[in-house]
């Protein structure tokens, strides 16, 4: 059994997906979903999943947990932009920074990131090269 990190940032399904929105107004694709455009404030964009592979875009290696975080170190956190033009800022898979490359292709992964206090995985999302 497991818990989402989140709820309403991705589906955990085969294959799994990012949540986000699309105005309706002026085509803005947000991710994580919001409930009125960033970009013109119109209410209610569409609800859609977003594209499961993108190219990294930046990259780095967090050596040092976070306070209150709980999963293991080191890890990778990037940013990886959607053909939808929406750049996700994601944990990574590869925690190595030597082993990414600018325009690599990514392709979105659920992966564990600490247990709970009922011995649950706790999941969330991760882009992984491909």
């Amino acid at each position: 059994m497991h818990a989402l990190v989140r709820d309403g940032l991705f589906t955990d399904g085969d294959p799994p997906a990012l949540l986000g929105t699309r105005c309706a107004a002026c085509g803005s694709v947000h991710f994580p979903r919001a409930d009125a455009c960033t970009y013109c404030a119109t209410e209610d964009p569409e609800p859609i999943e977003l594209s499961r592979r993108g190219i990294l875009w930046a990259w780095t290696a967090v050596t040092s947990p976070p306070p209150g975080y709980r999963g293991e170190v080191p890890f990778g956190v990037g940013v990886v932009e959607l053909p939808e033009g929406v750049r996700v800022i994601t944990r990574l898979t590869e925690s190595d920074p030597g082993a990414l490359a600018e325009g690599q292709p990514m392709e979105l992964r659920i992966v564990p990131l600490h247990r709970d206090e009922g011995g649950n995985d706790v999941v969330t999302y991760a882009f992984a090269p491909v």
